[in-house]
């Protein structure tokens, strides 16, 4: 079991922390401190050697937090965007209203700019400014306060959504079989529980038993550091595994299910992901292995039409060079690092959400569910 020695938090925070996330684990992220607070959250960098709590005062601190992924995933990069969005118009809340809103306008823009892929950024950030746009004419530190309650909200939505999540895709986990996943979709990509670990825990939860192998995740190994890490932290048995060693494990008939995040998914289910996820889903298809990806609604971006219009982020050449402190190509060598790829939708099994399970996958049954759930 994981040891949480270095976690900078008082008794009081990490009580709540453990009934919030129900897995051990201190909050991804959380705002503490009231109307003059900041935003908290786990450094993901540290992980899993030292667990410290990181707090941003400033929209700067959250956009290098959320550009140099000590804070990541989908929603949690959501959550923590419109946290930023507090923070980044504070100082001017006692302003006139036009320049609250011109403020509001320039550091959305520039949070947007963080990190293109993952499409909740952009949502938190549109939900959180038409509470300001549809305010009127009030005082900019009323519209203030409508900020940080929207964000708020969205927080304690992802926590619920994602464990509604959970509950839809529990049935998929075979009894007594093995479970491969990639990247980390779990607690600490989200306010609480997951996503596509939502889906293990509520599995666990109701008494069924699996293995998961964890794809270590090059270059930055989410799933060798934050899946394995979480994952053992809640009880649950974990073997972390090379990327390259996939294929193989399906071939050798230790894996009877593939459920993992997404980023961002077209309005036909064509799903951008952790790099590498293309790779598994094709290797999934060939083993005729059910292939899902777990996803709450707000990550549907239904005005592309495929997955060819969603933007894919290039990653320092670093991060492959010289992971970890050691310089592992040669000098003068270039290193190509995006870090998504997008996975067909005629490679995916079925979408789990908070609001249903999408299977098979089609643009009308993506539409359907997306739009009558609201």
């Amino acid at each position: 079991m994981a040891q949480w020695g270095m976690m900078n938090q008082s008794s009081e925070d990490a009580s709540v922390s453990r009934g919030r996330n129900a897995r051990g684990l201190p909050d991804t992220l959380k705002w503490a401190g009231g109307r003059d607070g900041c935003l908290r959250l786990v450094d993901q960098t540290l992980l899993p050697g030292r667990v410290e709590i990181r707090s941003c005062t400033t929209v700067e601190e959250v956009w290098e937090a959320i550009r140099g992924l000590r804070v990541r995933g989908a929603p949690a990069i959501g959550v923590a965007a419109s946290y930023g969005l507090c923070l980044g118009t504070r100082g001017t809340r006692h302003e006139a209203t036009e320049v609250f809103r011109q403020k509001l306008r320039a550091v959305g823009e520039y949070l947007c700019a963080a990190r293109p892929t993952a499409v909740n950024l952009g949502w938190a950030i549109a939900r959180v400014t038409r509470v300001a746009e549809a305010a009127g004419d009030i005082s900019a530190e009323r519209i203030w306060d409508g900020l940080l309650a929207e964000a708020d909200a969205i927080a304690r939505e992802d926590a619920d959504t994602c464990r509604r999540i959970g509950e839809v895709g529990a049935i998929l986990v075979p009894d007594g079989g093995g479970v491969l996943t990639h990247c980390n979709a779990g607690a600490l990509a989200t306010v609480a529980y997951g996503t596509a670990l939502s889906v293990l825990y509520a599995a666990h939860e109701q008494g069924r038993r699996f293995r998961v192998f964890a794809d270590e995740t090059r270059p930055l190994l989410q799933g060798a550091r934050l899946t394995a890490f979480e994952l053992d932290a809640a009880g649950i048995d974990v073997t972390v595994i090379c990327d390259s060693a996939a294929a193989s494990l399906m071939a050798s008939g230790q894996v009877q299910l593939v459920v993992v995040g997404a980023d961002r998914i077209a309005a036909n289910g064509d799903t951008a992901n952790k790099i590498g996820t293309y790779s598994v889903a094709v290797a999934a298809r060939q083993h005729e292995i059910p292939f899902y990806v777990a996803a709450p609604r707000s990550t549907f971006d239904l005005s592309l039409a495929d997955g060819t219009g969603i933007p894919i982020e290039q990653r320092p050449e670093e991060e492959v060079r010289g992971g970890f402190g050691l310089d592992v190509v040669p000098p003068g060598v270039r290193c190509y690092n995006p870090a998504f790829d997008v996975t067909p939708s005629a490679l995916i099994t079925g979408i789990i959400t908070e609001a249903g399970l999408i299977s098979p996958v089609s643009t009308e049954r993506i539409a359907r569910l997306v739009n009558d759930a609201g």
